[in-house]
């Protein structure tokens, strides 16, 4: 009786640690998830101040599509956040290097945005594959230990800041 007393304190002991554990992942992926909103949301918008101050410099046709991409990454009509910002990522990869009357700020912002998302979604992947990974311990599944809380997706994008070439053109962005 009092091995039975003891297994079942120190089985109320693990699933109170869990438990607090779980809720803390819980609160880190919503608190990376916010990051990650917040830089996806500034690459939009200045890739959309992009491309509606600086048409000459892009070119009229890439200037609208680069348009049409960030306004459709801050509120995808289809739903699919992952494909808008992934088309938004394509508009942006396909500039030149050197946009010749654009300010240098605003290339280089743009730029330490890409750099700022593309750190923030490895944060927030990360978060989520700890809490999936002790979401799917034996002994959590079994004990159903914050089963009512939705299991969180990786948000998976391609976040590379240029096209991996070979020409002149990838090898004066890597300084090679």
């Amino acid at each position: 009786m009092l091995a039975a007393g003891a297994v079942l304190v120190v089985l109320l002991a693990w699933a109170a640690w869990t438990l607090t554990r779980l809720r803390r992942l819980a609160g880190r992926v919503a608190q990376a998830w916010t990051v990650l909103d917040t830089q996806l949301q500034r690459r939009a918008g200045l890739a959309e101040e992009l491309a509606r101050n600086y048409p000459g410099a892009l070119g009229e046709e890439r200037a609208a599509r680069l348009g049409a991409a960030a306004a459709e990454a801050r509120a995808p009509a289809s739903g699919d956040r992952e494909a808008a910002e992934n088309a938004l990522g394509a508009q942006l990869r396909e500039l030149p290097a050197d946009l010749p009357g654009v300010p240098a700020a605003l290339q280089n912002d743009l730029t330490g945005t890409a750099t700022r998302v593309a750190l923030a979604r490895r944060f927030f992947n990360d978060a989520v594959r700890d809490t999936r990974a002790l979401r799917r311990r034996r002994l959590t599944r079994l004990l159903r230990v914050h089963a009512s809380r939705p299991v969180p997706r990786f948000f998976d994008i391609d976040d590379r800041l240029h096209d991996a070439g070979t020409g002149a053109d990838s090898a004066r962005r890597t300084g090679r």
